[in-house]
């Protein structure tokens, strides 16, 4: 998952040979970054934390697609098959198109953004609308080709799938709504503050910027030398199997990495959700945006201050409404705070949940994505 940083980090070739005897316990966040249960303030005017007494867990039971295809990306001389799914309630007409992106981990997938997509547009309100979920490249169902994958690349994915006349989302423009997950949520907002893309609103659930090794261990010159390695070894043929299959590509791991920080209850962690995610490392070339995500190569931004620029360069553009989460590993939950009362956030709440809200507490966090649409789109619609 997102968070399954390895905290033994070579810094010469030969010490990777030892690697895979390492425990798994070495391979999680220390107990300092586990997800933190303490009572939570806010100011009423600018956030408001959402019912915890009675949350909406994780079905199990994902909600099958309207409609699922395969979008072309064309990249450096690659054609890569992007996976997308469409989601309509009984009536599509005057319907709001609704773009939904997974977070971007190990493991990520559309099927996070389901049961969301499913209540939203089923959802008889004054807002009518249609939900689209796509896979990254290099993730997910879509194709997973060797590419140098970068913060940059996989902007340069979303904005063509987005701008794309031959695209799901062709003649949404001006219209579109985007809720992104994670570095999806900072990916696009970096991309509509250098107006590449030009979405009505957008919602940011449980945003990160910062890899599981850079916000853990920083980005000093050594570090960086030594993230280098981890990732070229990674990506390597023979070996890089091997440490991905310790790493990230065993059920024992996703399940531990699931219940001690990726999930906030640990009861919500479900056999089912285990197998769904172990099948997706074993797919052909999956770990090649992981070895890019694990050592900071995806992250949009360098620091905390960058991040808060991106939603103040937005100001009075947009309304933007954060969505953050009551038990969020340490230091995501301190960047996520950040983020109350900060320049271009509209809205700021909290929900129960850690990184993956949308799939943990997906009712919850449907209610308040679909309040944010009836506040701020209710009249376009």
């Amino acid at each position: 998952m997102a968070t399954s940083a390895a905290l033994f980090i070579p810094s010469s070739p030969a010490s990777f040979s030892r690697a895979a005897s390492i425990s798994r316990a070495r391979l999680l966040y220390p107990p300092s970054l586990l997800p933190i249960a303490r009572p939570l303030r806010f100011r009423r005017v600018s956030s408001s934390l959402a019912p915890s007494s009675a949350p909406s867990p994780v079905l199990d039971n994902s909600p099958s697609p309207s409609k699922t295809g395969k979008w072309q990306w064309n990249f450096d001389g690659n054609s890569v098959n992007v996976y997308y799914e469409e989601h309509e309630g009984k009536s599509a007409a005057n319907a709001k198109q609704i773009l939904m992106i997974p977070t971007i981990s190990d493991v990520s997938t559309v099927e996070e953004w389901r049961t969301v997509a499913k209540d939203i547009v089923a959802r008889e309100g004054d807002v009518r609308c249609r939900a689209t979920i796509v896979d990254w490249p290099g993730l997910g169902f879509s194709d997973r080709p060797s590419l140098e994958y970068n913060a940059d690349v996989m902007e340069n994915f979303l904005v063509q799938f987005i701008n794309a006349s031959d695209g799901p989302l062709a003649n949404s423009e001006g219209e579109l709504v985007i809720f992104g997950g994670g570095h999806a949520a900072t990916i696009a907002l970096r991309a509509a503050g250098k107006r590449s893309i030009s979405p009505a609103s957008i919602a940011a659930v449980a945003p990160t910027w910062a890899g599981p090794l850079p916000i853990v261990f920083g980005r000093s010159s050594d570090m960086e030398s030594r993230y280098g390695l981890l990732r070229g070894t990674l990506r390597a043929p023979a070996v890089g199997w091997m440490m991905y299959n310790v790493l990230v590509s065993n059920e024992k791991s996703i399940e531990s990495q699931y219940r001690s920080h990726v999930y906030a209850d640990p009861e919500n962690v479900t056999p089912s959700i285990v197998e769904s995610r172990y099948n997706l490392t074993k797919r052909k070339g999956a770990r090649y945006v992981p070895a890019a995500f694990l050592t900071g190569q995806l992250d949009p931004v360098a620091s905390r201050e960058e991040f808060l620029q991106l939603f103040g360069d937005l100001e009075g553009k947009m309304p933007i409404l954060v969505v953050s989460t009551a038990g969020a590993p340490k230091r995501s939950k301190a960047e996520m705070d950040a983020l109350k009362e900060a320049k271009g956030v509209t809205k700021f709440v909290v929900v129960p949940g850690a990184l993956l809200p949308q799939e943990e507490y997906p009712l919850t966090v449907a209610e308040e994505l679909y309040k944010f649409l009836q506040e701020h789109c209710g009249s376009k619609s």
